[in-house]
């Protein structure tokens, strides 16, 4: 289906079961799979006297060429700006695309990745399967992010990430992530305080 004011490029391709909401922009060459929804509303909502109102969306997606998106995938439409997928992105099936997002062009994303709203990935990553992406976050260009991890922080440097923690009492979850960060430094000063005891000893 899809809905009034959509401009679909030359050689694009929906297949069956496509949702594509109004006004939303596809490219030339664009290969949607079953499943796929495009533009629907963005998880905007505001709490007014202790009920959640829902705060309209009003912007599109919009779609660069030769862009190819697995099934079931989903893509939600800006609040206000629009939602950009790049020319020449390759989305795998099951990932759910957050109002605002900008993914760079020819970055591959790979199945059940959950991308926050407003995020902005750079050009030329690839994002494993699985993976978290707060949002407001963002990611440079020629970022890889191994699968599972959960990126909670801007990735401002080229390289690879990687993360994953298994569950745990949040407390006890925070202690153990803050020990963790410091291991590096900590490792340092006790090869130091080794060295020293060994040139006086």
């Amino acid at each position: 289906m899809v809905g009034e004011g959509v401009t679909i490029g030359d050689d694009s391709c929906l297949y069956p079961g496509v949702v594509v909401y109004p006004r939303c922009v596809l490219g030339a060459r664009v290969i949607l799979h079953s499943g796929v929804v495009i533009g629907a509303d963005g998880f905007g909502i505001a709490k007014e006297e202790g009920r959640w109102i829902k705060i309209p969306q009003i912007g599109r997606v919009v779609i660069g060429d030769d862009v190819e998106i697995g099934a079931n995938t989903t893509i939600d439409r800006g609040a206000i700006d629009d939602t950009l997928i790049e020319e020449g992105v390759k989305l795998d099936n099951h990932i759910q695309i957050g109002h605002n997002v900008r993914i760079g062009a020819h970055t591959a994303i790979a199945g059940c990745t959950g991308i926050a709203g407003s995020s902005e990935i750079g050009r030329h990553c690839v994002i494993g399967g699985g993976v978290r992406i707060n949002g407001h976050i963002k990611i440079v260009d020629h970022v890889t992010v191994s699968g599972s991890t959960t990126v909670s922080h801007s990735l401002l440097k080229q390289g690879t990430y990687t993360g994953w923690y298994p569950s745990d009492e949040h407390g006890s979850w925070a202690r153990n992530t803050a020990v963790v960060r410091h291991l590096a430094a900590l490792l340092d000063r006790v090869r130091k305080l080794e060295a020293k005891g060994k040139k006086n000893g």
